[in-house]
Order: structure tokens, then C-alpha cells, then sequence
């Protein structure tokens, strides 16, 4: 009796192993498997919705960054908010490729078609190619939201330039007589400027927050002065006055260097922007000395009144801003 049950027992187990081995061969999952085709689209749904997270995430944040550009302007919510969003577009596009694209490399060698309905079965594989992809229009909507996200945030600080801004900048606040004030309002005396040292000056009554208001004094050594002739009353006592927006990309200009060793001497001094190290050499005109600046700083002319303040004697010499921005003149 016991043989015959262990036989019936060996009996069962290979016919299990030989329909499991059927069943495999045919690509079908065995009894309590999962199937690997129901795995592969659980794991592209998982992928559908993560790119739909990811790219209404990008809609989002282009959304605060627009709202902060016109309510707070502050210039880190704005980097971080446009950084999120570009991360979070990146993110998208990885999932999307690396998820959701096929990744699937076939090469079979194949005879010219000689008819157009052999085409049929090569535009059911390209179609195929796109099954994985559950929600297609879910993806095109959040694509879409993204996509004018993107592009509101970069139109936006465009568009805040208004169409006048080349004119804008080209008009600056300082006119012959206007007298230099610091930026409490109080007149800047000549004896105030320092050989060494650096201050800024502001024209009076004019918006001190305009691009063109805000320029640079400081005193050298007449006898060391190399102005074009056209500028040599510009400098009254070895008073000079320079834009501080520098020509590069219009940062402030907050450095001073005054050599003091002799051995640095001959270098002489100089405005120095601190964003990108362009150098402005105070005794030729503002002309650049280093960096990536593409033309002098604008020099205003000045004069000193009987009460020994200082006045401009006439407007900047050119426009002020980036060299990039063009003659504005």
C-alpha cells in the first residue's frame, strides 16, 4: 500500500514539473506567479503617474516663480522656485526616458519593400511602441501645463522691460550744476573725498534706486592723471566721478583698489567690480584693465561750487550698462 502511494506521489510530482516547464516555455506565468507582462505595465502605470506628478510640479513652481517675480521680487525665492522648476522638468524627461520609452534594441536584416502595403506591419510596431503609455492624455495635459509654465516664466521678466527700456537707460538724472548728495541726501564736500578711499554719490533730488543715478568718487594725485584731453578740467583737485554699474552685466561696482606697497605701485588704482573682477583704471578714463568688461565706465564731469561742494558739469559720458546692451546714445 505504501509503495503504491509513494508511486502515485512521484507520478503527480512530474506532471507538475514537466506542465510547469510547458508553461514556461510558452511564456505563461505558472499557478499563483505574477505575470511578467501585468508586472511591466504596473511598473509603467507607477512611471505614468510619476511624470504627471513631476511635471504638474514644474507648472507649479514656474506658476510661484511668475507670482513672486510681480508680488516679491526677491532675488533667492526667485532662483530657487525657477531651480525647482527646471529640476523638476529634468526629472520628467529622465522618468519619461528612462521608464516609459521602450528600451529595446533589435537588429534584423530585412529585403526592400517593393510594395507600399508592406508598410503595414512596420506602422503596427512603431504604434505598439507607444502601448506601455496608460495615460497619454493625462501626460499631453500636464505637458501642456508645464510647457506654459515654463514659457510665463521666462516671458515675464521680458515683458517687465517694457518696450522703452533702451531709451530708459540711455536717460540719466545728472545735468550740469546738479550737486552730488551721499545717500541721506546730504552734499558731498570735495575735502570729504579721501585719497585711498571710495564713496557714492547720488544726483540731488533724483530717484537714487535709477540704473544711472549712482556713480563712484574718488581722489588720486592730479600729476598721475592720463584723461583724453577733452576730459582734463573733468577732475577737479583729482576728484573723479564713475558710474557704479559696471560695463559687464550692470553689477555694482563696490571695490577700490589703492596700492600702497611700491611694489604694487605701478598697477595704480582702480574700480573693481566684485561679481566678475572687471577692473576700471580710475587714472585713464575708466578704461578696463582686466575681466571680461567690453568698454570703459562712464565718467561724469565734475566741478566744485564756492561752498566747496561737488557739482556735475555735464551728463555721463555714455550710457550706462553692459557693453552688450549697445550705444544707446
Amino acid at each position: 500500500m505504501r509503495g503504491a502511494a509513494r508511486a502515485l506521489w512521484r507520478w503527480l510530482v512530474a506532471i507538475v514539473l514537466l506542465r510547469s516547464g510547458a508553461l514556461r516555455r510558452r511564456g505563461r506565468p505558472l499557478p499563483g506567479e505574477v505575470d511578467p507582462s501585468e508586472r511591466h505595465a504596473g511598473a509603467a502605470r507607477g512611471a505614468d503617474l510619476a511624470v504627471v506628478v513631476l511635471l504638474l510640479a514644474t507648472a507649479l513652481l514656474a506658476a510661484c516663480f511668475a507670482a513672486l517675480f510681480v508680488l516679491e521680487p526677491d532675488t533667492q525665492l526667485l532662483g530657487l522656485a525657477l531651480g525647482l522648476a527646471l529640476g523638476a522638468l529634468a526629472a520628467a524627461l529622465i522618468v519619461a526616458g528612462r521608464r516609459l520609452v521602450p528600451q529595446e534594441t533589435k537588429v534584423e536584416e530585412r529585403p526592400a519593400l517593393a510594395r507600399p502595403d508592406q508598410l503595414a506591419p512596420a506602422a503596427e510596431q512603431l504604434r505598439a511602441g507607444a502601448e506601455g503609455i496608460t495615460r497619454r492624455r493625462l501626460l499631453g495635459a500636464a505637458a501642456g501645463a508645464a510647457g506654459a509654465g515654463i514659457a510665463a516664466a521666462a516671458a515675464i521678466p521680458v515683458a517687465a522691460l517694457g518696450p522703452g527700456i533702451t531709451d530708459q537707460l540711455s536717460r540719466t538724472p545728472w545735468r550740469a550744476g546738479r550737486r552730488l548728495v551721499d545717500e541721506g541726501g546730504t552734499p558731498v564736500a570735495a575735502l570729504e573725498v579721501r585719497t585711498g578711499s571710495f564713496l557714492t554719490a547720488f544726483p540731488e533730488g533724483a530717484q537714487q534706486d535709477d540704473l544711472g543715478a549712482a556713480v563712484v568718487v574718488v581722489r588720486v594725485d592730479p600729476a598721475m592723471l592720463r584723461l583724453p584731453a577733452p576730459r582734463a578740467g573733468w577732475a577737479p583737485e583729482g576728484i573723479l566721478a564713475y558710474s557704479k554699474i559696471c560695463t559687464h552685466a550692470a553689477c555694482a561696482i563696490s571695490l577700490y583698489r589703492s596700492p600702497l606697497n611700491p611694489s604694487t605701485e605701478s598697477r595704480g588704482p582702480a574700480l573693481v567690480c566684485p561679481c566678475h573682477f572687471s577692473t576700471f583704471d580710475v587714472l585713464e578714463a575708466g578704461r578696463v584693465e582686466f575681466g571680461p568688461a567690453g568698454r570703459p565706465l562712464p565718467q561724469l564731469p565734475l566741478a566744485i561750487d564756492a561752498a566747496g561742494v561737488l557739482r556735475a558739469a555735464g551728463s555721463l559720458s555714455d550710457a550706462v550698462g553692459p557693453a552688450w546692451w549697445g550705444d544707446r546714445r
